[in-house]
């Protein structure tokens, strides 16, 4: 079963300096997907204005990943971390214990990111950042590990950073016309969220920031054709 969730249907906010689409509902601001899919709580698309961002704030028990698109977004956090993490990286934290960070677009453009927090699968862990590259030319027509908690991805690739839940990002540069296949296997979810472009999920389109829920076991046909850039989450179904 596929639902489609169009771009115009997402919660938003807009303040001075942020403009947000949620694909979950977020802040009091409600989404078409309610409270979350699965261990899947948060999909902001967020597009913060020059020299602005988000002040030193906390978390706890969380797993939160950035995706940047366009432009960078610079990290601090009360464990000492400084990081820049420019578009197409990818940074995780553990929020666990609880931990301060910050993050600003120090740039003199927009920068747009996606939000990603997923819940571990135990509590009070140890907080922790990090951060990785992922050149386009390895995700080119394939869908490759970006964050993941499963032994299975992980030992397949070691680069793919570590959050703490059985759940994996992945992410895909798809070229005109071209496709690229998935096992979804039995108890799982996966959420498919379009970054640029549009694809075609099973044969239902999903434009541009749109995304698709997608349950049940089988296999998933991702196509672009014009090119797509996919992000898509595998994440365990409650039982």
């Amino acid at each position: 079963m596929i639902h489609v969730i169009p771009f115009d249907n997402l919660g938003r906010m807009h303040i001075d300096w942020l403009n947000s689409r949620f694909h979950f509902s977020f802040s009091g601001v409600p989404a078409p997907m309610g409270n979350g899919f699965g261990a899947l709580r948060v999909w902001n698309d967020d597009e913060i204005q020059p020299h602005s961002g988000f002040p030193m704030h906390g978390h706890r028990d969380m797993e939160i990943i950035t995706y940047v698109r366009k432009g960078a977004i610079t990290h601090e956090d009360s464990l000492g971390n400084k990081g820049r993490t420019p578009a197409g990286d990818v940074q995780v934290m553990t929020a666990g214990t609880g931990i301060m960070h910050s993050e600003w677009n120090a740039e003199d453009d927009l920068t747009h990111l996606f939000q990603i927090w997923i819940e571990p699968r135990q509590r009070n862990l140890k907080p922790r950042w990090d951060q990785a590259q992922f050149p386009k030319g390895d995700r080119a027509n394939r869908l490759v590990p970006l964050a993941s908690g499963e032994e299975a991805v992980r030992s397949d690739a070691p680069s793919t950073l570590l959050i703490n839940q059985d759940a994996t990002l992945y992410g895909a540069l798809l070229e005109k016309g071209v496709s690229t296949t998935y096992d979804l296997k039995e108890n799982r979810l996966a959420y498919v969220v379009v970054a640029d472009g549009k694809a075609m999920v099973n044969g239902q389109t999903v434009e541009t920031r749109a995304g698709a829920a997608l349950v049940g076991e089988g296999k998933l046909e991702i196509s672009a054709p014009e090119g797509a850039e996919i992000l898509m989450f595998d994440v365990p179904r409650p039982n």
